[in-house]
């Protein structure tokens, strides 16, 4: 197959760490071409959607590509187009998306399809599934979102587009911050958020459970926050930790399995703190290096596997 990567600049992923290196390396290994491109190198052309693109050679090592040659082909060329662009889902992600999708309709085959990132949310598409979900409320209103606080004493608070852990808060009554932090988050009554009851599982860590192809990855990997911290995500320095999944975490994810593969979600990452389903990952879904270092079992060549059979 030929593959193309849309992806983050290469230099910025980490060879040890990135799911997305990982997908490269297990497609090289199966004898695969791969090349890459940044979202804002996607260009429309006498009604077809091209790219300028780097062929790769991908290496295991720390020095894990060389740039071949640089080609602009059209999407159309490629067996399978990745979109693997991190978060904020911003006006230029949402825009990138519009182009994927015209190539789509030209016959492309784009994964995730480019209407389910635009259509599912990661904090908002848990609500499809209210029986895994704690108490949760989003409002952009700070008044509103202090009475929810009220009921539940001890909530978490973040922004429904961020990654990462980044502007995420455990707020309690008794905070002085509280007023300023919704402010911010809120932009002053403009931006909704998400407010949900604090879990005191998450001591346990924040379970990331994939799905490729529909089908449920056999282990989860749980971050575990610092001591004194209460994000457990890797970039807020969350330690990994795999396990197999518990009888809860695979009710959730045999679930979730058949609507993510009925709306044209090929991989979801989805994060389970104790019994419930905090978020539904479609943008870039990570985990699969810290999986296979721990337990052996390459997710990575499980999802080249998947998009060899579809």
């Amino acid at each position: 197959m030929k593959l193309l990567f849309v992806a983050d600049p290469l230099g910025d992923l980490k060879p040890g760490k990135d799911s997305s290196v990982a997908m490269m390396r297990a497609a090289v290994a199966r004898g695969h071409a791969v090349f890459a491109a940044e979202a804002r190198r996607l260009q429309v052309k006498d009604g077809i959607v091209h790219t300028c693109c780097d062929a790769l050679e991908v290496r295991a090592d720390d020095d894990w590509y060389r740039v071949i040659r640089t080609d602009t082909l059209a999407l159309t060329d490629f067996d399978a187009v990745l979109m693997r662009t991190d978060p904020p889902v911003d006006t230029d992600y949402l825009l990138a998306t519009h182009l994927l999708g015209i190539a789509e309709a030209s016959g492309a085959r784009v994964l995730n399809r480019p209407a389910a990132l635009r259509d599912f949310n990661e904090k908002l598409a848990i609500l499809n599934f209210p029986q895994f979900v704690a108490p949760t409320f989003i409002s952009a209103d700070a008044t509103e979102i202090g009475n929810f606080l009220a009921v539940h004493h001890d909530i978490i608070v973040k922004p429904l587009t961020e990654m990462g852990g980044s502007g995420i808060f455990r707020l309690t009554r008794a905070d002085p911050n509280r007023n300023a932090i919704l402010e911010t988050l809120t932009r002053r009554g403009h931006r909704a958020i998400m407010a949900q009851r604090y879990l005191p599982a998450i001591a346990e860590g924040d379970k990331r459970i994939l799905l490729i192809a529909g089908e449920v990855v056999p282990w989860a990997l749980a971050r575990i926050p610092q001591p004194g911290e209460t994000r457990g995500n890797l970039a807020a320095g969350g330690i990994p930790r795999a396990q197999p999944l518990s009888p809860r975490d695979r009710e959730i994810a045999e679930t979730v399995a058949p609507w993510a593969q009925a709306n044209g979600v090929f991989l979801a990452g989805l994060d389970v703190i104790g019994d419930c389903l905090t978020e539904i990952n479609v943008t870039s879904p990570t985990g699969f290096q810290e999986i296979a270092a721990q337990t052996g079992h390459d997710a990575a060549a499980q999802f080249i596997a998947a998009l060899e059979r579809a």
